[in-house]
């Protein structure tokens, strides 16, 4: 098992002023960080050998907007999130991430006002797909992350993402779960994880208010039972999100402070998932 921390509740891009926090969570004990890539003109092969030199190993995120929506109705759109998907995972390859993670098949915050349709599924399987072949290439792993229906609607539940990513039939297209989308959408934690089957490649540890993992409502037993009973043993990465980034406020609604520092939040949340990881598979 990896441990990690998103670098969103800091940053949306790679900064100089990132370093000290980068420094803070090697110290803490954590194996690796999850890095933003939204900004293609940013030198991630440096950032790569920054990271190699302080022994952090790294996934990535990125969202996709309606400017490059992989299930637009336009071709054109299409083209581009294809595009866009292509340039993070050429950025990923330079700064050596091993897989990239987020809602990779449509774009985050965009709705129609209805549930998805066929064509939709249909384009953003062979979106995805593309981006899978172009991703093996570079021996990177796409983890698709479903998320809640307030953010996005066409993949919102374990087992749906489950059937797209059977329908996108590549092994580079694997899953994601994220404890805050499936406390929302899932009746049930433990199904709710089986349901990802052997597609399971990464797990965002994510709170119901999304501050400090453990300290609110999330089933964490079911969480850790279920995954130490299907055998998972990658990344256990902390995504937790506050007031630095307005972009990311504004996106994720969350408007009051609910932990002391950034950091104190990184230390406890490595703390509990070392401590629940202890009970069960060392």
């Amino acid at each position: 098992m990896k441990f990690g921390m998103n670098l969103l509740l800091w940053t949306a891009d790679m900064k100089e002023e990132v370093v000290p926090v980068l420094e803070v969570l090697k110290a803490d004990g954590f194996d690796g960080v999850e890095i933003p890539i939204f900004d293609f003109d940013i030198d991630y092969s440096s950032w790569g050998r920054r990271l190699d030199d302080l022994g952090l190993e790294r996934t990535a995120v990125t969202v996709m907007n309606e400017e490059a929506n992989p299930i637009s109705s336009d071709p054109l759109v299409r083209r581009q999130a294809l595009d866009y998907l292509k340039s993070t995972i050429d950025s990923c390859a330079a700064a050596g991430v091993t897989t990239l993670v987020g809602p990779l098949y449509a774009a985050l915050g965009t709705f129609s006002g209805q549930g998805p349709t066929d064509d939709e599924w249909k384009w953003g399987v062979e979106t995805i797909r593309a981006a899978a072949e172009y991703a093996s290439e570079a021996d990177i792993v796409l983890a698709l992350e479903a998320l809640n229906r307030f953010e996005i609607y066409l993949l919102n539940a374990q087992a749906d993402a489950a059937r797209f990513a059977q329908d996108v039939d590549h092994p580079n297209a694997r899953l994601l779960y994220d404890t805050f989308h499936a406390n929302i959408e899932e009746k049930d934690t433990a199904r709710g994880v089986r349901a990802t089957g052997d597609l399971l490649a990464h797990v965002h540890i994510s709170e119901n208010d999304r501050s400090t993992p453990g300290s609110g409502t999330v089933n964490w037993q079911a969480t850790f039972d279920t995954l130490h009973e299907v055998g998972y043993d990658g990344w256990l990465t902390i995504e937790a999100f506050g007031l630095a980034l307005p972009e990311l406020t504004a996106a994720t609604k969350i408007w009051r402070r609910m932990y002391d520092t950034e950091e104190k939040l990184a230390a406890d949340g490595l703390a509990f998932m070392k401590a629940e990881y202890a009970k069960r598979w060392s």
